[in-house]
């Protein structure tokens, strides 16, 4: 009995554990790369500071804790296509879903404004 209670204790400290140490794959399952992508093009606009880091790091973590990955991948490729030129990028910038998408992203960087900077 005592090892059956020891072998439930563990795997909840485990995840205790991990939760801490990661707190944004709680909120969502952004990859490395992103965030570190987000908080470099952060840190250019904002100043390579140290305050700069911790700011931009805060943010990327709101916007994580309010948007799934793929909500933010698809703004994010919405964005980035309408940025092109021709007919076709339109499609990009005045579609409702380009819109909608783009919408939602800009609602949860002002949100991480607010609460980072």
């Amino acid at each position: 009995m005592i090892r059956s209670v020891g072998s439930f204790i563990l795997p909840l400290v485990f995840s205790a554990t991990l939760a801490f140490a990661n707190p944004v794959s709680a909120a969502g399952d952004y990859p490395t790369a992103t965030i570190a992508d987000y908080v470099l093009g952060c840190m250019q606009t904002n100043g390579q500071t140290r305050q700069a880091l911790e700011s931009c790091s805060c943010s990327i973590d709101v916007i994580a804790s309010i948007l799934p990955y793929v909500h933010y991948e698809r703004a994010e490729t919405f964005k980035s296509m309408s940025l092109t030129t021709g007919e076709a990028a339109g499609l990009f910038r005045e579609s409702a879903p380009a819109k909608a998408a783009r919408a939602e992203l800009k609602r949860a960087q002002a949100e991480a404004d607010v609460r980072c900077f």
